[in-house]
């Protein structure tokens, strides 16, 4: 697969999961014959994006590179609401990405970056360097 086919599954114009869209990419891949499974087997950024590409998700990876944090920790310094950041927690530690760690006194809910998770901190590092030197946040001018 050429680079160019597997970035253009990351910049379809739905944000849904890569196997569940084929559509999107029917112009890329006309007469190809290869499936939204088959691209996501030859490009593991897809499924490395899929893992970690939610805002929600970067933002508790980026809270959690400074160690361990509580449930209400993390709420607070996200701004995400309980069930949303319950959802993504939960997503992540599917993932492999964080772990959970459960105190019974006080009952209290701990997260941490898993050796996993430890190993993507220099990646957003790096993303982030991109993003300062490349992305305009107020838009073009």
């Amino acid at each position: 697969m050429s680079p160019v086919s597997c970035w253009y599954l990351l910049s379809s114009e739905t944000h849904t999961s890569v196997r569940e869209n084929v559509e999107p990419m029917s112009e890329a891949t006309e007469g190809a014959g290869n499936s939204a499974e088959e691209y996501s087997e030859a490009c593991p950024i897809v499924e490395a994006v899929e893992q970690i590409g939610s805002e929600w998700r970067l933002l508790v990876l980026h809270d959690l590179q400074d160690g361990e944090k509580r449930f209400n920790d993390l709420k607070r310094s996200t701004g995400a609401s309980s069930r949303t950041l319950s959802r993504v927690l939960d997503d992540l530690e599917g993932t492999g990405l964080v772990n959970r760690r459960v105190e019974e006194r006080p009952i209290a809910s701990y997260y941490s970056l898993t050796e996993k998770g430890t190993a993507l901190c220099p990646v957003l590092d790096e993303l982030g360097d991109w993003a300062d030197d490349w992305v305009e946040l107020d838009g073009p001018e």
